[in-house]
């Protein structure tokens, strides 16, 4: 099972990212796909989430209107993309797979498998 980021890098305040994650081990479709991000010094914190099995999509209310989460079953592979990204969006941003219940979607302890991590530095 292996959970793949990449996207990540530098970009001024304003700017946009696309993040992708790549899964490879399970079956995608039985599972909701999420992303966190954990910045210095603060724990870490459920961003998004989306599943097949739930038509609507979870996002943190600090990136509500900003960020948009996708996917594609068939190449495996869901993305977040970043707009009007801020300096405290800078942190690193992990995907992970699991089957959260709805009351606790943006909780690390519902992901069963974890990616390495992309870097997000939002600075002028």
């Amino acid at each position: 099972v292996q959970l793949v980021e990449s996207g990540g890098g530098l970009v001024q305040p304003g700017g946009s990212l696309r993040l992708s994650c790549v899964a490879s081990g399970f079956s995608f479709d039985d599972y909701a796909i999420a992303w966190f991000r954990q910045a210095p010094g603060k724990e870490r914190e459920g961003v998004s989430c989306i599943s097949d099995n739930d038509p609507s999509s979870y996002y943190a209310n600090s990136v509500k209107g900003r960020f948009t989460i996708s996917s594609d079953s068939a190449k495996n592979m869901v993305y977040l993309q970043m707009n009007s990204l801020k300096p405290e969006d800078t942190a690193v941003y992990f995907c992970a797979a699991g089957r959260p219940i709805l009351s606790a979607i943006s909780q690390e302890s519902m992901y069963y498998y974890w990616g390495q991590g992309t870097q997000v530095t939002v600075s002028s």
